[in-house]
C-alpha cells in the first residue's frame, strides 16, 4: 500500500467535507436572497478564500491546495447540489489559473498564480464574442504588437468573473490573416486598465447573483511578457487544453444541480400526501425518483472517469465531453423532473426547486454546446475504433 498516496486520499476527502460543511452552513441560508436579489455574494467570495477554493487546482509549489481534479469535481458537485451559481466564481478563474500553469512562461506563473490561489488576483476566461460562441477561430478582436505593448480592439460577451475580477484571460487575433486561422490566434493574460471597459451586467434567467458581463477593448494595452507562453499562435491550442478541465467542471456542477433536485424531491415526496398517504407511495412519483437518481450516479460515475484521466497526464476529450453532456443532462432531467413532484408548489420561489430549474440550462450550454459535444463524441468514437 502507498501510503503517501493513501494520505494525500485522506487529506482531500477531508477537504471535500469540509467545503460540505460550510455550503450546508452557510450558503443555504443565503442562496436565495442573493439569487433572487441577483446580488453578488461578496461574503461568500471572502469565505471561499478562507476555504482555499480559489486556489483549489493550482499546485502547491505556487501556493494552491493542488486537489486532482477528480477532487475539485467532487467540490463542485458539493457546491452545485446546494447553489450552483457559487462554483462559477471559482471555475473561471481556475481555468485562467490552469492555462497559466499549463502553458505560462516560469515568470508569469510566479507573478499570477500565487495571487490567484488566495484570491487575490481573480480571473476570468475572455473568449466568447457577439459572434463567435462555439466557432472561436471567428472571433474578431485583434491585438496588434506595437514596441513594447499589445494594443487590442474588440468586443467579449458573457464573460463571468468581469466585474468584480481583476483580469481575464483574453483570447486574440495577433494575425487576422493567417491561415488556417487558428494559427493566427493568441493569449493574452490582460488586466484591468485604460481601455478595457466592463460594459455591463447581463440580466440571466438564472445563474444569477455573478456578475457576467460584456466587455470592450479600445486601444487597451497588454505588456508584450504578457502574452501566454511567450509565442503567437498558440492561443487555440492554449484554449483547447482547457476545455477537458471545464468541462469536467461543468459536468460536476450539472450533476450537482441534478443530485440537489433529487435530494428536495425525496424530502418533499415523503411529506406531501394526495389521496390519503405521501405522494412518493405512488408509483407515477417513484419511477420520476428512480430515474433521476439512476441518471445523477451514471452522471457521476462518467465524471469520475473522466478526472481521473486528466489526472492522469491521459488524453480524455472523449470522457469529458460525455461527462459534460451525461452530467448537464442530469441536471435538467432532474430539474424538470422535482418541478412535477413539487406541482404547483414549484413555481414559488420558497420552494428552490425553481432555481435549480432556472440554473439547469446553463449547462447545457457552457463549455460547448451538447449538440456539439454530441458531434465531439461521435467523432472521437470513430476515431477510436477505426475499420
Amino acid at each position: 500500500m502507498n501510503t503517501n498516496t493513501s494520505q494525500t486520499d485522506s487529506d482531500e476527502r477531508a477537504i471535500v467535507d469540509a467545503v460540505e460543511v460550510w455550503a450546508e452552513k452557510e450558503l443555504r441560508p443565503v442562496a436565495r436572497k442573493f439569487d433572487l436579489a441577483d446580488e453578488y455574494p461578496a461574503e461568500v467570495v471572502e469565505q471561499m478564500k478562507e476555504l482555499g477554493l480559489f486556489g483549489a487546482t493550482i499546485s502547491q509549489e505556487y501556493g494552491g491546495l493542488g486537489l486532482s481534479s477528480w477532487t475539485y469535481a467532487q467540490i463542485v458537485m458539493k457546491v452545485a447540489s446546494i447553489w450552483m451559481a457559487p462554483s462559477g466564481i471559482f471555475n473561471s478563474h481556475l481555468i485562467m489559473a490552469s492555462a497559466i500553469e499549463r502553458s505560462g512562461t516560469e515568470a508569469q506563473k510566479r507573478k499570477y498564480l500565487p495571487l490567484m490561489a488566495t484570491g487575490e488576483f481573480r480571473g476570468s476566461l475572455g473568449l466568447t464574442e457577439p459572434n463567435a460562441g462555439s466557432d472561436l477561430q471567428a472571433i474578431r478582436t485583434t491585438a496588434k504588437l506595437e514596441g513594447d505593448h499589445y494594443v487590442v480592439n474588440g468586443s467579449k460577451t458573457w464573460i463571468t468573473n468581469s466585474l468584480h475580477g481583476n483580469g481575464t484571460l483574453l483570447l486574440v487575433k495577433t494575425d487576422p490573416q493567417a491561415q488556417p486561422r487558428h494559427k493566427g490566434m493568441s493569449m493574452l493574460i490582460a488586466e484591468k486598465g485604460p481601455g478595457f471597459v466592463v460594459a455591463g451586467k447581463l440580466k440571466k434567467m438564472g445563474y444569477r447573483a455573478i456578475d457576467t458581463c460584456e466587455l470592450s477593448f479600445d486601444n487597451y494595452r497588454v505588456p508584450k511578457e504578457n502574452l501566454l507562453g511567450g509565442e503567437e499562435g498558440r492561443g487555440f491550442i492554449q484554449t483547447a487544453g482547457g476545455l477537458e478541465l471545464g468541462r469536467i467542471n461543468v459536468a460536476a456542477r450539472g450533476a450537482g444541480i441534478g443530485e440537489g433536485a433529487l435530494k428536495h424531491s425525496l424530502r418533499y415526496a415523503q411529506e406531501r400526501s394526495a389521496f390519503g398517504k405521501p405522494i412518493w407511495n405512488h408509483q407515477a412519483i417513484q419511477l420520476k425518483l428512480a430515474d433521476m437518481a439512476t441518471q445523477v450516479e451514471g452522471a457521476k460515475r462518467l465524471i469520475e472517469q473522466a478526472a481521473r484521466k486528466y489526472d492522469a497526464g491521459i488524453r480524455c476529450d472523449l470522457e469529458a465531453a460525455m461527462a459534460k453532456l451525461a452530467g448537464s443532462e442530469a441536471g435538467v432531467f432532474c430539474a424538470q423532473e422535482g418541478m412535477r413532484i413539487f406541482g404547483g408548489y414549484s413555481y414559488s420561489v420558497e420552494y428552490d426547486i425553481e432555481r435549480y430549474y432556472r440554473d439547469c440550462m446553463l449547462m447545457c450550454i457552457g463549455e460547448g454546446s451538447n449538440e456539439i459535444l454530441r458531434t465531439v463524441i461521435a467523432k472521437q468514437l470513430i476515431e477510436r475504433h477505426r475499420i
